[in-house]
């Protein structure tokens, strides 16, 4: 019986296990980015900024920069073999994305700019939401993103780590009651926001600056606002450009660029 006991508990075990859903790196793949074009890859959400400041880059150096944004199982072959920089769009998304593209050197990875998290709500804000407390009412529907250890995405944990900032359980239980869709991907979240006509989502400024005709969005209290960085990583065998693009990157120039999809230095 104990045999068999302990037998079920590696079964049960090795499922969630092997269920994790991850990019696995390709041995048969050589990292070769060095093309004279610069190739960044990361998860959607900073791209559209990085796009305004690459814009501005190519015109000034007449370097070509190709973007690539979205769930890493659609980009990942092509980084492996090609990426000159991969952003995270948190830290625990850049450590997670290390483990797959061994070409790139944790020790290099730099943070670069940082964003709040925020409420977004629907254009006009129907429901008068005002503040985070406004979340525990009862009847509000709140989409948080959410890798749920298969997907890496900067949502994991931010809306636990809002919503137990101050270290309430009840505030975390009437937070987690009102959630209506635990999405993996900030892309997936803002679609869930819209087909189940949520009133708020925990999730970053750019989507609804970017969005305005379907989000407003509110600004956390102190007491819940959290932050999140993007970081960037340069391979060592990326184009000579590919360092020079990341320097303008942090010039005052882009740093105003960047500020309209409200990351700041």
């Amino acid at each position: 019986m104990r045999t068999m006991l302990c037998a079920l508990a590696l079964v049960a075990l090795s499922g969630p296990l092997h269920a994790q859903e991850s990019t696995p790196s390709d041995p048969a793949t050589t990292h070769n980015p060095a093309d004279g074009v610069v190739k960044l890859y990361g998860a959607g959400g900073p791209h559209t900024a990085f796009k305004k400041v690459a814009d501005v880059f190519e015109e000034k150096t007449g370097t070509k920069l190709v973007i690539t944004a979205g769930p890493e199982t659609t980009w990942s072959a092509k980084a492996q073999a090609d990426a000159d920089i991969l952003w995270g769009t948190s830290e625990q998304s850049m450590t997670a994305f290390l483990e797959t593209y061994g070409s790139f050197d944790t020790t290099e990875v730099r943070p670069i700019y940082i964003r709040p998290a925020i409420i977004a709500v629907r254009a006009g804000n129907p429901k008068g939401i005002e503040s985070f407390d406004d979340l525990l009412k009862d009847g509000m529907k709140i989409v948080v993103t959410e890798g749920a250890g298969v997907a890496n995405t900067s949502g994991t944990g931010v809306w636990e780590d809002v919503a137990g900032r101050t270290g309430s359980l009840d505030d975390v239980a009437a937070f987690r009651a009102n959630i209506v869709a635990f999405e993996k991907g900030s892309g997936a979240s803002f679609r869930a926001f819209k087909d189940k006509q949520a009133d708020a989502w925990i999730t970053w400024p750019n989507w609804p600056i970017n969005n305005p005709d379907v989000l407003d969005y509110v600004e956390l209290d102190e007491d819940h606002r959290i932050w999140r960085d993007v970081n960037v990583v340069l391979s060592p065998k990326a184009d000579p450009e590919a360092q020079a693009f990341l320097d303008f990157l942090l010039t005052p120039e882009a740093e105003e660029i960047m500020k309209t999809e409200g990351w700041k230095r």
